[in-house]
C-alpha cells in the first residue's frame, strides 16, 4: 500500500515578505501620522480654550474700567494708573484672582497663562523670560516712532518703555476684526520669534531656529481671541506675511491697513 505523503504548505517567496513588511511599514506610518495630528489638534484646542480665558479676563477688566490694560506701566510703583498694575499680563491675573480665584495661575505650567504646545528652548537666554502668549499693544508699529495703534496705549516711550493713556473701549472701530491676544510670536517677512509678550507684526530677531519652532507649535497657525471675545486660528503666513487690507487691518484699532509701518 501506498502511503500519502502529507502536504507541504507553500512558503512566502522572500519577495512576498518584503511587500508585507513595507504595507505594515507604510499602514504605521499612518497611524503615527494620524496620532500626531490627533495630539495637535488636542493641544491647539486647549490653547484656544486657554486664549479664550484670558480674552475673558480683558472683558472683565474692560467692564470695571472701560479702556484696555496698558501693555506696559513702569509708573505703577508710583502711582500711574495702578488698575493697570505693571504690564498687562498682570492686570489681567488681577481681574482672574479676584473675579475666580485661582492661585498661581500664571506660575502654573497647567494654567491658562501657558500653551500646551510651548516650551522654553534650553539654550533660551536666562536672564530673558519665555511667554507663552502676547498682547496685541503695538498693532503696525514703526520702531522709530511713538504712536502706537494697537491695545496697549497710546504713545510708547522709547526711554522708560512706558504707554499712555490708555486706549478706550469705544476707540476700536471693528471689535470682531481687531486681534488681541494670541500665541506670543513677533515676525514679519516669514521670520517670527516666539516666547515674546507681545502679538505684534514688525521685523524683529527671529531666526530660523525660532521660525521652526512657532510653525511646529499648532502646524503653522496661531490661536488668537479678538477684542469681541470670538477666538480664531490664522496661519501664520496671513499674520506675518500677507499684506493684504483684511490682513493689515486686523493689528490696528483703527481697522486701517497702515501699509506706511511695514518694514520695507
Amino acid at each position: 500500500m501506498k502511503i500519502p505523503r502529507p502536504r507541504v504548505q507553500p512558503a512566502f517567496t522572500l519577495v512576498e515578505l518584503l511587500v508585507v513588511i513595507a504595507i505594515i511599514g507604510i499602514l504605521a506610518a499612518l497611524l503615527l501620522t494620524a496620532v500626531s495630528q490627533a495630539k495637535g489638534r488636542a493641544l491647539r484646542i486647549q490653547c484656544a480654550n486657554n486664549v479664550h480665558q484670558l480674552g475673558e479676563a480683558m472683558q472683565l477688566f474692560i467692564t470695571d474700567y472701560h479702556v484696555y490694560p496698558l501693555s506696559l506701566n513702569p509708573g505703577y510703583w508710583k502711582g500711574a494708573y495702578s488698575e493697570h498694575f505693571t504690564s498687562w499680563d498682570a492686570a489681567l491675573e488681577n481681574q482672574l484672582s479676584t473675579h475666580f480665584p485661582r492661585k498661581g495661575w500664571m506660575e502654573d505650567p497647567k494654567s491658562v497663562r501657558h500653551c500646551p504646545a510651548a516650551s522654553q528652548p534650553s539654550d533660551w537666554p536666562s536672564d530673558m523670560g519665555y511667554s507663552d502668549y502676547g498682547y496685541n499693544g503695538y498693532g503696525l508699529f514703526s520702531l522709530k516712532g511713538t504712536n502706537v495703534l494697537g491695545l496697549g496705549g497710546h504713545i510708547y516711550n522709547h526711554a522708560t518703555g512706558s504707554f499712555d493713556p490708555p486706549v478706550a473701549e469705544s476707540e476700536i472701530v471693528s471689535p470682531s476684526e481687531m486681534m488681541a491676544i494670541g500665541d506670543g510670536f513677533v515676525g514679519n517677512n516669514g521670520l517670527i520669534q516666539d516666547g515674546r509678550s507681545g502679538l505684534w507684526r514688525a521685523d524683529d530677531d527671529g531666526d530660523s531656529e525660532s521660525t521652526k519652532r512657532s510653525f511646529a507649535r499648532h502646524q503653522g497657525k496661531a490661536n488668537v481671541v479678538f477684542c469681541d471675545g470670538h477666538v480664531e486660528s490664522p496661519t501664520l503666513q496671513f499674520l506675518f506675511t500677507d499684506t493684504s487690507d483684511a490682513a493689515l487691518s486686523r493689528w490696528n484699532r483703527d481697522h486701517q491697513p497702515h501699509r506706511e509701518r511695514l518694514a520695507p
